[in-house]
């Protein structure tokens, strides 16, 4: 689990760093997906297992992943469009 969350940390990082102020929503775009197909793994682990308490607790991890994917996008979003206000000439 650790080193799945630290490959989702450096593919955030790869993505906003490549974001570079162009207006667009790629960047945010691709880093919410990444915590999306986190969360998808961990949704599906919840499915195989028979442990009604274990499959709670990965549904609720799935959320919290989704839900940080998805304020991290906004973050890079509203990021992108102060720097493309900011750089206009």
């Amino acid at each position: 689990m650790k080193m799945i969350s630290k490959a989702l940390v450096g593919a955030a990082f790869l993505a906003l760093a490549a974001c570079g102020g162009q207006g667009d929503d790629a960047a945010g775009d691709n880093i919410a997906d990444a915590y999306d197909n986190q969360a998808d793994q961990l949704d599906a682990m919840a499915e195989n297992t028979t442990n009604e308490v274990r499959e709670e607790s990965l549904e609720n991890q799935a959320d919290a992943l989704r839900e940080t994917g998805e304020a991290k996008e906004e973050a890079v979003d509203d990021a992108d469009i102060n720097a493309a206000t900011t750089n206009v000439q």
